[in-house]
């Protein structure tokens, strides 16, 4: 029997993006019609909160299946034992404290990914979460007008936020697994959202250069690029608690997971909705250059 929400409400956190949902059992099984109000929601405020929500792994998956076909875990990373569609967010995976958007290196990345909470810190460890679509709308015309041109080549191979030389064995396991296919993709750096046709900007961690320029003019755009998504204003910052689910668009944000929790145990579990190939402002998509993801994305 489907679970009918009553007193539904939709709390914005912030004026840019972020919305805490409330009246509505994610826990069970959702009617038709509370499925479209939440996707209606997530279509507007990019990332949707959801308190007291108890999630087993099957149950993350469930609700998460009501946005789209599921993903495997991971192109590379190993999943929960027993969960192969299940990514453990984990000190032991290493801290993702860059901004990115999950699995761009691919041809078809989450079109929308399910965070949900193992076990929290007593401080630190939140997560923030930007909306790329209002960071376009900032850009000053000429800059516009450049990102609108400008593709992008993504690669798991990247530049990580701890040096090699400062790396220790485990470190190097995990950059080693992480990269263990390596994966190349060219997409636009303006993507059009396929079903609200609103504009993002598409870049990220992952961001190798840029087609048509150097690796230094590469760094010096993406950096201005850049710090229009992580403006404060654009950015929702999530606390963790327990039982708390978190879902946000992978197609029109960033993310990034600060290390300021001194260490402390932290596991979050992540389900992603499987996406579609990214397309550019004038039509164009994006185009795989290396690797096969087809034991990532579902197959039709």
């Amino acid at each position: 029997m489907s679970t009918v929400a009553t007193d539904r409400d939709v709390r914005k956190i912030t004026g840019r993006i972020g919305a805490e949902i409330t009246g509505v059992d994610i826990t069970g099984p959702l009617d038709e019609e509370t499925v479209g109000f939440l996707r209606a929601a997530l279509a507007e405020h990019k990332a949707l909160v959801f308190r007291g929500a108890p999630l087993d792994d099957e149950g993350q998956e469930r609700f998460a299946a009501h946005f789209g076909e599921l993903t495997t875990a991971h192109p590379t990373v190993r999943s929960v034992e027993g969960a192969p569609r299940v990514l453990p967010v984990d000190v032991d995976g290493g801290v993702a404290n860059h901004w990115h958007t999950d699995v761009t290196f691919v041809l078809t990345p989450p079109r929308a990914t399910t965070l949900a909470s193992k076990v929290v810190p007593p401080h630190g460890g939140e997560t923030l979460i930007a909306n790329t679509g209002a960071a376009y709308r900032d850009l000053p015309e000429p800059l516009r007008r450049l990102a609108d041109g400008l593709r992008a080549v993504h690669t798991n191979a990247y530049d990580y936020a701890t040096p090699p030389e400062q790396q220790d064995d485990k470190d190097a396991e995990r950059r080693a697994q992480f990269e263990s296919i390596s994966f190349e993709t060219e997409h636009p750096v303006v993507r059009v959202h396929p079903d609200t046709g609103e504009r993002g900007l598409y870049l990220g961690g992952f961001v190798r250069r840029f087609v048509g320029l150097t690796t230094t003019e590469s760094r010096d755009v993406l950096r201005l690029l850049q710090a229009y998504v992580t403006r404060p204003e654009n950015v929702v910052r999530v606390a963790w608690e327990p039982d708390q689910v978190v879902i946000f668009d992978n197609r029109i944000t960033q993310h990034y997971a600060p290390d300021n929790f001194d260490g402390l145990p932290r596991r979050l579990h992540r389900v992603t909705v499987a996406g579609d190939v990214p397309v550019g402002v004038d039509g164009s998509t994006s185009r795989a250059l290396v690797g096969d993801a087809s034991h990532y994305v579902p197959q039709h």
